[in-house]
């Protein structure tokens, strides 16, 4: 959780200070792709604070009224980011870079501007700016790229398309996709101003706008649909649960094992049942010794495992 924490401060200080400059950028210049990118920076810090909202309530010792904790709060508030960053940062975007496009373009601000004394192009700031952008989000996706890493080597997943479709900790999935798509939308900011700005055509500027809104809409329904599987209850993947099921109908004293389920109940937080049926012979503190040694084998193959429920049958 801590690493999660980390994560979201990084990109929380990174966005923060990124959309002062971008409003700054568009201010001077009129850029539709740095009103864009405002609109992003903004709705990222937003999300950030939400994040940091999910990781603290999500934190919360469970309560009679919620027997299993409030792990499940880091799912709802990251689902909001992705409304967040489809309606505010991603349709917002869009539209407004369509509107500028059915316009012909904008024209940037023509005249000089003064700062302490010295006369500039205001189109420096847009290239200040950006390049500021992409070192600021450069630095806030690698925090988040060590984060998904370190679950990658735990996990032996191979690729970040399967700890994309996999993990449970949807803080440093949200984090990890906000900087990429962060990071792209400020590529594509700088290179659609640099274009427009040689060739003469404000065309090129608007229709990076428009380009940013859509990618920002598409991460977001990619986004929303991942939260959507852990809000449901999705169970652990089949080839982990398999190992899971293979301790317990391999422990001592099983005879058999009638059901399995898994469950997250939070971020790396899973709830394990079993139905088993144990050897005729044991008594009841014997089967309740093998319930115990299956509990702490399940637990020590998996530190996520953090309910064991299991139902002795008959």
């Amino acid at each position: 959780m801590a690493s999660s924490t980390s994560v979201v401060l990084a990109a929380l200080f990174a966005n923060g200070a990124i959309a002062i400059l971008k409003f700054g950028g568009f201010a001077l210049t009129g850029s539709p792709a740095m009103l864009s990118e405002t609109y992003h920076s903004i709705s990222d810090t937003g999300n950030q604070i939400f994040l940091l909202i999910g990781i603290k309530y999500g934190a919360q010792e469970a309560t009679r009224e919620h027997p299993f904790g409030h792990g499940k709060a880091q799912f709802f508030y990251s689902l909001l980011v992705s409304v967040m960053l489809f309606g505010i940062a991603g349709w917002e975007s869009a539209r407004h870079g369509y509107s500028a496009l059915r316009e012909g373009g904008v024209h940037r601000a023509s005249e000089d501007i003064t700062l302490l004394g010295a006369q500039f192009d205001p189109i420096l700031v847009n290239y200040a700016v950006l390049l500021g952008a992409i070192a600021f989000e450069s630095y806030a996706l690698w925090k988040a790229y060590q984060g998904i890493s370190r679950q990658m080597d735990e996990h032996g997943w191979t690729s970040l398309r399967e700890a994309f479709s996999k993990t449970s900790d949807v803080t440093t999935l949200t984090a990890l996709t906000e900087d990429t798509i962060a990071l792209a939308g400020a590529g594509i900011a700088l290179f659609g101003v640099y274009l427009s700005r040689t060739t003469g055509n404000p065309m090129y500027d608007a229709g990076s706008a428009l380009l940013i809104g859509i990618m920002l809409m598409g991460f977001a329904i990619a986004l929303a649909w991942e939260n959507k599987r852990l809000i449901l209850g999705e169970s652990l993947s089949k080839s982990a649960e398999d190992e899971l099921r293979r301790i317990v109908a391999d422990a001592d004293g099983v005879a058999e094992l009638v059901d399995f389920r898994t469950v997250y109940f939070g971020a790396e937080e899973l709830l394990v049942t079993a139905d088993v049926a144990f050897d005729p012979g044991l008594d009841t503190a014997s089967i309740d010794d093998r319930i115990t040694e299956i509990e702490r084998a399940l637990q020590a193959h998996d530190d996520q495992v953090q309910k064991v429920y299991i139902e002795p049958e008959t």
